[in-house]
C-alpha cells in the first residue's frame, strides 16, 4: 500500500476551507493532518472535504484557537488524544488506518516570545509539554507509527534563514532543540523529511510580517513528518509545497509532504 501523507498549519479551517479544499484537488493526498484549525469539531466545514472524496475525519476542536483535525480518503479510526501538560488544549489527535500504520498529528505550544521560563510561562509550558511527549513514547515504545504537525521547533542549523541570529529567538534556541531531539529519541524516530533532503536550507513558515516574504526568505522548519524507525525506510518523495505560501489568503505555514510505500 502506497500512499501520501501532507501536515499543513492552516491557521483558521473555516477561514481557509477554499484553501484546503485546493490542496486536496491539485496534490490529492490521500491524509491531509491540520493543525491551529481554530474550530469547535462540529463546526469544521467536513462537507467540502467530503465532497472532494475525503469522507473520514477525526478531530479535537476548540473554539477560536489550537485544534488539530486528520482528514482522509482511507477508513481511519481514532485511536487516542493526549493533553500533554495538562493545558486543557486540544493539540494532539491520532488516527490509525487500516494497514496498521498509526499517525499521530501535533501542535505544540508556540512558546511565546521570552524564551526563559521564569518570565514567560508560555515558555515553560512548550518546554513541558516536549517533556511529557518524550515520557509518553518512552513508554509507549511506538511501532509503524507517523508522527507529523507544527512541532514549533527548527532543530538545523539550516532549517533558519540564520542560525546565529536565531540562537535567543523562541523556535531554535538550544533548550528547545535539545528538548525535540529528548522526544524524537524516545520513541526512536526518524525526521523523514531531511532523510530525503539531507542537505540545504528548508524552511515551511515564513512571518506574516514580512513585506516579501518570498523575496526575504527569512524561514523556518516549523512542521515535520517522522517515522518510528522500523518503517522510516519506507518513507520518500518529501516536499514543501511553497507556492503554497502565496496562495491569496494564506496561512504563515506552507505544507509538507512524504509518501509510505507500506
Amino acid at each position: 500500500m502506497t500512499f501520501t501523507l501532507a501536515t499543513w498549519n492552516i491557521n483558521s479551517v473555516r477561514l481557509r476551507a477554499e484553501l484546503v479544499a485546493r490542496l486536496l484537488r491539485e496534490e490529492l493526498p490521500d491524509v491531509l493532518c491540520l493543525q491551529e484549525c481554530k474550530s469547535p469539531v462540529e463546526l469544521i466545514p467536513t462537507e467540502i472535504f467530503r465532497a472532494l472524496g475525503y469522507p473520514y475525519m477525526i478531530a479535537r476542536g476548540q473554539k477560536g484557537y489550537n485544534g488539530v483535525a486528520i482528514l482522509s480518503r482511507l477508513p481511519m479510526r481514532e485511536v487516542g488524544a493526549h493533553d500533554f501538560a495538562d493545558l486543557g488544549h486540544a493539540r494532539h489527535i491520532a488516527g490509525q488506518l487500516d494497514n496498521g500504520v498509526t499517525i499521530h498529528n501535533f501542535y505544540v505550544p508556540a512558546g511565546g516570545d521570552i524564551p526563559d521560563r521564569e518570565q514567560n510561562i508560555k515558555f515553560g509550558q512548550k518546554l513541558d509539554y516536549l517533556t511529557q511527549m518524550r515520557d509518553h513514547f518512552h513508554g509507549e515504545k511506538p511501532q509503524k507509527a507517523i508522527l507529523v504537525g507544527d512541532l514549533n521547533i527548527a532543530p538545523r542549523e539550516d532549517d533558519v534563514w540564520n542560525h546565529k541570529a536565531l540562537l535567543k529567538i523562541v523556535s531554535h534556541t538550544p533548550i528547545e532543540v535539545d528538548h525535540l531531539g529528548a522526544a524524537m529519541d524516545s520513541g526512536d524516530w526518524v525526521d523523514i523529511t531531511r532523510a530525503n533532503i539531507p542537505e540545504g536550507r528548508l524552511y515551511s513558515w515564513w512571518s506574516y510580517r514580512s513585506p516579501d516574504w518570498d523575496a526575504a526568505d527569512k524561514g523556518r522548519r516549523l512542521d515535520h513528518i517522522w517515522a518510528t524507525r522500523d518503517i522510516a525506510a519506507a518513507g520518500h518523495s518529501s516536499r514543501v509545497l511553497r507556492p503554497a505560501r502565496g496562495w491569496e489568503g494564506p496561512s504563515d505555514h506552507a505544507p509538507v509532504f512524504a509518501t509510505f510505500d507500506l
